[in-house]
This record gives structure tokens, C-alpha cells and sequence, in this order.
């Protein structure tokens, strides 16, 4: 038994964790993949601190993280409630609604990149619905280029969101509910009073997936915009792939790959001891 978990376990020590402390270490050099890494302590936080796109970065991944959480989880837990009921027809709604987490975050992008063209189906909709004052070049307006991502970004997510809130209600007690209704509670309170405090699990599973979702999404923006125009769609992570693999600027993507790390560690710690202690 010990040597099928040594197996993974190696496996997830070379290909998970060396590369992570490795990237610390990397972190606080300059390297260019070519000859021996210049040491350079902190330096590379520092220039990080004083660099105009990481800041705009930082700020649009705490919008992302804001945006694509708060919208997915009220998204996803609305749609769990509204199907989590028998009736004809209610798988095929829940399959349809999960299907965009089939396809890959680039091809995703690459479809809403087709939907938001100046002919596609966007402006075409805001067109013959009276709204041609709202038409626009969606992913070329820095001012609102992030935020059209972000719309292709939940309309992918909150299916994934959706399954994970189905699978919480089926384990919530209807009778429960029943006694809260028979004592003259109203569906809104037996949902906060009753339903909620049973998803709390769910709850914690649902903020560490969307954290760490939203602070390592790089496919859907790279397919979509490559941090333009004019870095306005700029995250962390494509910050870090750019310097990194585009500009070859090994230590620097590196120390970009910590903070995201020390970001994630910090949301998801504060909330599991937050979580804790209202359980305690």
C-alpha cells in the first residue's frame, strides 16, 4: 500500500513542489535562461512595486477576483436552487448550462472574441433591440475591454458553480424546511436560516476553487485580449507569462508567480480560520 502512495507522491514532489520552491529561489535572481542567475535579493520586488503594469495588473486581479467570484457564486447558487427540483426537462436545462465547461478557457475566448467583432452577435443584439448607442469594439475600449472578458469568464464558470451547489442541496434535510415552514417562515428565510448553514462546506469548497481560479485565469485573456489594449486587461498572470516566456525575464515573471501564490495563501487562510471560528 505504502509504495502506491510513494509512487504519486514522487510525482507530486518533482513535477508540483520542487518547481514551486524553485521559482522562490528564482525569484530573487536575474536570469535570462542563458549562463548562471545574477543574485539579486529583492530586488525584483522591488522594481515590482515601482512598475506601472504590475500595479494595473494587481488592481484588475482584485477586480477579477471580485467580479468573476461574486458573479459565478451568485450565478452558479441560483441556478442550483432554481433546477434543484424534479420535473421534465430539468436535466437537459442543467446540461446546458454546464456545457461551456467542456470547452477549454481558449476556445472560449476565441468564440466570445468572434461574438465581440463590431458585425457579431453583441452589437447585432444591441442593434435590433434599440440599443445601437451601446455598440461598441468590446475587446479594443480599455475601459471596458476587462470587463467583456470577464462576462465570457463567468459564462463559463457558473456551470461548474451551479453542479457544486446541486450536489450540497441534494444533501440538505427537507424536514428541516418543512418545520421551518410550519412554524411560518417564508421561503426567503428557510433559505438564509435553514438551507444556508448546510452549505457551509460547499461554501469553503466554492471560495478556494473561485480564488484560485480567478487569480491563475490566463487562457481566456491571453485568447481574448493578450493583456491589451494598452495592458488594461493586463493580470498577474499574464504579466507573469509575458515577462517570463515572452521577454525572457525569468526572475522577474518568478517573483510575479510568488505574489499570486501569497495572494491565493492569504484569501483562502483567512476565510478557512474565519469559517472555523463561526463554527467554533
Amino acid at each position: 500500500m505504502w509504495l502506491f502512495l510513494l509512487i504519486p507522491l514522487a510525482a507530486e514532489v518533482f513535477w508540483v513542489f520542487w518547481p514551486a520552491l524553485n521559482s522562490f529561489s528564482l525569484s530573487l535572481t536575474r536570469w535570462n535562461g542563458i549562463g548562471a542567475a545574477e543574485p539579486v535579493g529583492l530586488g525584483n520586488y522591488v522594481d515590482l512595486w515601482n512598475d506601472p503594469i504590475f500595479r494595473t495588473a494587481l488592481r484588475n486581479n482584485v477586480i477579477w477576483v471580485v467580479g468573476f467570484g461574486g458573479l459565478s457564486v451568485l450565478g452558479g447558487l441560483t441556478l442550483a436552487v432554481l433546477l434543484n427540483r424534479p420535473g421534465r426537462g430539468i436535466g437537459i436545462y442543467r446540461s446546458a448550462i454546464y456545457l461551456p465547461m467542456v470547452f477549454s478557457l481558449a476556445v472560449t475566448g476565441l468564440f466570445w472574441r468572434v461574438m465581440y467583432q463590431p458585425a457579431g452577435l453583441v452589437n447585432t443584439a444591441l442593434g435590433a433591440v434599440g440599443l445601437g448607442s451601446w455598440e461598441r469594439q468590446w475587446l479594443a475600449d480599455p475601459d471596458v475591454a476587462l470587463y467583456a472578458v470577464l462576462i465570457a469568464a463567468v459564462w463559463r464558470q457558473v456551470g461548474y458553480i451551479m453542479v457544486l451547489y446541486l450536489a450540497g442541496l441534494k444533501g440538505v434535510d427537507p424536514a428541516l424546511e418543512e418545520a421551518a415552514a410550519m412554524d411560518g417562515a417564508n421561503r426567503r428565510q428557510r433559505f438564509f436560516s435553514i438551507v444556508m448553514p448546510q452549505l457551509r462546506g460547499v461554501n469553503a469548497v466554492v471560495f478556494a476553487v473561485t480564488v484560485i481560479d480567478s487569480l491563475r485565469t490566463f487562457d481566456i485573456v491571453w485568447a481574448m485580449t493578450r493583456g491589451g489594449p494598452y495592458n488594461s486587461t493586463q493580470l498577474l498572470s499574464t504579466y507573469m507569462f509575458e515577462q517570463g516566456f515572452t521577454l525572457v525575464n525569468l526572475g522577474y515573471g518568478s517573483a510575479i508567480a510568488v505574489v499570486i501564490f501569497a495572494l491565493a495563501i492569504v484569501f483562502i487562510i483567512t476565510y478557512l480560520v474565519r469559517s472555523i471560528r463561526q463554527e467554533d
